[in-house]
């Protein structure tokens, strides 16, 4: 996706390359040779310097490179064996190859993409495991959402509503609370439709952010051939993903600290009316409690992979970039965040 994003890029015009060259890059990633690119060494401004230096290093025949017939090896080499000629550049179409926020994009677009799996799964097991627990679904009553109507929560709520007692279908448990004197559920089954639904809302935001960024001009200096002006602006700067994808990582979290007290609550009889750990006959059988130890690693793990990174900023390039949004490495969190939450 790196080098898609890079040609998008480019193939907008405001970068100062030539046809010639864009054609060339176009054609290495048509063959799917792709260069060797380190995932550190960007601090988001200007861009993603180092890796998309990385990229490019490729596409002149340098560095390594890798395509599906060659495997690994001398980017003029796998070039070669694909009947391509290294890329010789011309004035300005270096910093045109290397200037961009293409590494946090890429990476964010993935962690966006993870997230919308990881969000409506939430739903679901939080739906199971209410029914589960013999939990009321009072809570998700459709004019308790219309009184606080954020659109995350009337949406989850709606959700869950269909998958515990539709109007075809009521199941069991559902039935079984139309006379019962039950009052509330605890927080992480009660309050599913406000802590799910803001996970919903942020991925929808996050994804609004990532997917303009994708399409958007972050070259530096901006070309305006129709002005006949060149313009040295800030459209590198990673900010804007940067935030949003520390957001993202935040909010998704939640959905798995929400899932691992569930799960405490599963496994402890006490709270559950089951069998300790979910099994018949205990002793040498542990049952899911290391399942349960499992899931409170992973989430300990995120709550630190959650520190937001474009807090911090550190002055470069003596003095002159003296805000960078440390955007790729949120990115990089971000990512980490959601891989925890899809393991089995």
């Amino acid at each position: 996706m790196l080098l898609a994003l890079r040609i998008n890029v480019l193939a907008k015009g405001y970068s100062g390359i030539s046809l010639a060259t864009l054609k060339h890059i176009i054609e290495a990633f048509n063959a799917s040779c792709l260069s060797l690119v380190p995932e550190q060494g960007s601090v988001g401004a200007s861009g993603d310097l180092a890796p998309l230096a990385h990229l490019a290093l490729g596409l002149i025949g340098e560095g390594k490179m890798w395509s599906p017939e060659t495997g690994w090896g001398e980017a003029k080499y796998v070039l070669e064996s694909h009947e391509l000629s290294p890329i010789r550049l011309s004035a300005k179409e270096g910093i045109a190859l290397i200037n961009g926020t293409q590494l946090i994009t890429s990476l964010g677009a993935e962690a966006v993409e993870r997230s919308n799996l990881i969000a409506r799964q939430a739903d679901v097991v939080a739906a199971l495991t209410l029914e589960v627990l013999k939990g009321t679904s009072r809570a998700f009553d459709s004019d308790v959402q219309m009184i606080r109507p954020h659109k995350g929560q009337i949406a989850v709520a709606k959700r869950l509503r269909a998958l515990l007692h539709s109007d075809t279908y009521p199941s069991q448990i559902a039935e079984s609370h139309r006379f019962c004197n039950r009052v509330q559920d605890a927080y992480t089954l009660r309050c599913c439709p406000q802590v799910h639904g803001i996970a919903h809302d942020t991925i929808e935001f996050v994804h609004s952010v990532i997917t303009t960024e994708m399409n958007s001009a972050t070259d530096n200096p901006i070309v305006f051939a129709n002005r006949g002006e060149i313009i040295s602006a800030g459209n590198f700067h990673g900010e804007y993903p940067a935030k949003v994808l520390d957001f993202l990582a935040i909010a998704v979290h939640e959905l798995a600290s929400m899932s691992e007290r569930r799960i405490e609550r599963l496994v402890n009889p006490a709270l559950s009316e089951l069998p300790a750990f979910l099994v018949k006959d205990g002793g040498l059988n542990s049952g899911f409690m290391l399942a349960h130890c499992t899931a409170a690693s992973l989430v300990s793990e995120n709550k630190v992979l959650c520190h937001p990174s474009s807090v911090d900023s550190l002055s470069t390039s003596a003095g002159t970039e003296d805000h960078v949004s440390m955007g790729c490495f949120a990115a990089r969190k971000s990512l980490s965040v959601m891989r925890n939450l899809m393991k089995r």
